[in-house]
């Protein structure tokens, strides 16, 4: 995002709260309840979005060097994450190919090679596998290399490690890779994630649909209400906007100083000390631009009304100091803070939406990002 860019953006805010018509759309819109209850419906989203698009498993620095590894769960699936020993990211799944156990069962680590805990058949961080315990006699003439770990389709790129969740995925995984970051490269360049390393991280189990703790953030019209202790008061009543980024959205929301933009030149204007930009990557990652560091919510669906989030507070790496340890810290704390309040009032929603009081969920005028949101899954859904 350049300064152009991002003097354009806060013009735009700046226009539209001063003359209170904020970002709308034409007509209010509805959205069925059951698309945050129904089973089939989650399975349908699990099968066509989250097993058919890249989903982020990692920042790059979670794997630092040869041999670094992580295990995950990723779109419902046991996932190992490696570094081989050429410097190469790669995924796998997280799965013995002779009977089935886990593989690897520790969270993170770094290791030259994986040994079954149940039978001992080991392979290395590229997939291969290495030795079979008794291998002459008891599976002769076994082809080896038929029996490498199952890969994912993985890049890395802008600093992050994406994965499809299908290993049947096969000749359309690039295509789809391309399809989902090529309208990311700019803007992730320009926040330079390459560049970052995680301070801190904080998992979670939350009672709501990722679709309701995804609209939790794309809006201001509750910034007021539910984030009057916290946030709200340094931000704008209900004055947000947003962009369609392929299936991404990037949004605006800006604090209250942008009341101030026009008591300095247009050429030191900078979108991260006037406003925080939330980017929402579908399926369910977001990462929230603050002023010198970003928070990273990822959504792990787990049922219609169960989503595990894992929130991350990523930094400069060359600030991952124990001078700033006590900084990062409280900012991590207090994204946590806010963020849980956004996470109750979803889990309330959700507990609601079973009682039969509404057949579908009204979104005003105001709150078009949830519509487009919401489009986008569909549209997914519609077309594979």
């Amino acid at each position: 995002m350049g300064p152009q860019d991002q003097i354009d953006l806060l013009e735009e805010i700046d226009a539209l709260g001063k003359t209170q018509t904020f970002f709308m759309d034409e007509t209010i819109s509805r959205s069925p309840v059951e698309r945050y209850t129904c089973s089939d419906r989650f399975d349908a989203e699990m099968n066509r979005i989250f097993r058919a698009m890249p989903v982020i498993a990692a920042h790059s620095s979670e794997l630092p060097d040869p041999g670094s590894f992580i295990t995950l769960r990723l779109a419902g699936l046991p996932v190992l994450l490696t570094r081989d020993m050429t410097g190469q990211a790669n995924a796998f799944l997280n799965v013995c190919r002779h009977r089935g156990s886990r593989l690897v069962g520790e969270e993170q680590g770094c290791k030259k090679v994986f040994s079954c805990p149940y039978h001992g058949w080991t392979w290395d961080t590229a997939g291969t596998l290495r030795g079979i315990p008794h291998q002459e006699q008891g599976f002769p003439g076994l082809d080896t290399n038929a029996y490498g770990l199952k890969r994912l389709p993985v890049i890395e790129r802008l600093g992050l490690i994406w994965v499809i969740a299908d290993p049947a995925a096969g000749d359309t995984a690039q295509a789809e890779f391309e399809r989902c970051l090529a309208p990311l490269e700019t803007d992730f360049t320009w926040m330079a994630m390459d560049t970052l390393a995680i301070a801190h991280t904080t998992t979670q189990d939350r009672s709501a649909n990722w679709k309701l703790l995804a609209e939790g953030g794309i809006e201001a019209y509750h910034f007021r209400v539910v984030h009057k202790r916290t946030i709200g008061p340094h931000f704008m009543d209900n004055l947000s906007s947003y962009q369609m980024l392929g299936p991404h959205m990037r949004s605006i929301l800006p604090r209250t100083s942008v009341r101030d933009l026009h008591n300095r030149p247009r050429s030191q204007w900078s979108i991260r000390e006037h406003a925080n930009v939330l980017y929402t990557l579908m399926p369910m990652d977001q990462f929230l631009l603050m002023q010198d560091h970003i928070a990273w919510i990822h959504a792990d669906p787990v049922a219609a009304d169960r989503t595990r989030l894992r929130v991350s507070t990523l930094v400069p790496a060359a600030q991952l100091t124990e001078a700033r340890h006590d900084h990062w810290a409280r900012n991590h704390d207090l994204t946590c803070a806010t963020l849980d309040e956004d996470f109750e009032v979803n889990e309330h929603a959700q507990s609601g939406l079973t009682s039969g009081a509404n057949d579908t969920l009204t979104f005003g005028r105001f709150e078009s990002a949830l519509h487009a949101f919401n489009s986008a899954v569909e549209a997914r859904l519609k077309d594979y």
